[in-house]
């Protein structure tokens, strides 16, 4: 008796897009009112998705096309946008999200750049990508340094390191925040772990660039919202399109 094998076709099922509404250059968000702000940055800005509440708009940046992405909230949910996304021919994408502060330095309004990413064993929803294997979750380091690059050049200050990709976001803690600090993280949010592995699993070039809304080991506990940090989304957007931009010459 032979056992079945499922092989499931490799094509988007939760994007209703077609792969010429979809530019090489991604800037994907969590918030899909963050697309609806950075959208604003684009000319000829046109929505593509809707289904599911996966909102993405393609437009233009200068002479480089680009699409903003709503990609939800946590590992699996990411994973099927950015699979979907490369399937519709994705080349380049960059979370631009928010992390809440893991050290007193990382105070609520501070952008900070991942350069790489941690999580629990098989966790962001890829216990089925990689089983029994710790896969590697670094971003592109071209790409990464060009987003830094175009920070610099643009007066905006930055920090940078590991973050740790949680799957659990109220199982966070005072204890955790103090575990997690001591291993060499900085920052935590929910993703980045996801997208980092895709990227060289897929080959796509990934990088982040996180937003701190919430610090774990503050004194007063403040979350802010998108529309709170947006003058901080719309900065470190326009750095990430310069850099896309470069890419593009």
């Amino acid at each position: 008796m032979f056992n079945a094998v499922i092989v499931l076709e490799r094509k988007p099922i939760h994007i209703k897009a077609k792969p010429e509404d979809i530019a090489k250059n991604v800037i994907a968000v969590g918030d899909p009112g963050r697309v609806e702000i950075l959208m604003e940055l684009l000319d000829d800005a046109k929505i593509v998705n809707k289904h599911r509440g996966f909102i993405i708009a393609t437009g233009f940046y200068k002479d480089t096309r680009v699409s903003i992405a709503t990609h939800g909230v946590g590992g699996p949910s990411a994973a099927i946008v950015f699979e979907e996304l490369v399937m519709l021919g994705a080349k380049n994408i960059v979370r631009l999200g928010t992390a809440g502060g893991l050290v007193k330095e990382l105070d609520i309004g501070s952008i900070y750049v991942a350069t790489g990413a941690g999580g629990i064993v098989n966790g962001g929803g890829l216990s089925l990508y990689a089983p029994n294997y710790i896969p590697a979750a670094s971003p592109d380091p071209w790409l990464t340094v060009g987003i830094m690059n175009s920070l610099k050049r643009n007066k905006i200050k930055y920090y940078y390191g590991p973050v740790f990709s949680s799957d659990s976001f109220y199982a966070e803690t005072p204890g955790l925040a103090e575990k997690l600090s001591s291993l060499g993280f900085k920052a935590i949010e929910m993703e980045c772990l996801t997208l980092f592995t895709l990227g060289w699993m897929r080959s796509f070039r990934t990088a982040a660039v996180l937003v701190i809304s919430d610090n774990l080991v503050a004194e007063e506990f403040v979350f802010l919202t998108t529309m709170e940090l947006k003058d901080k989304f719309i900065a470190v957007a326009k750095a990430i399109l310069e850099t896309f931009s470069k890419l593009n010459k």
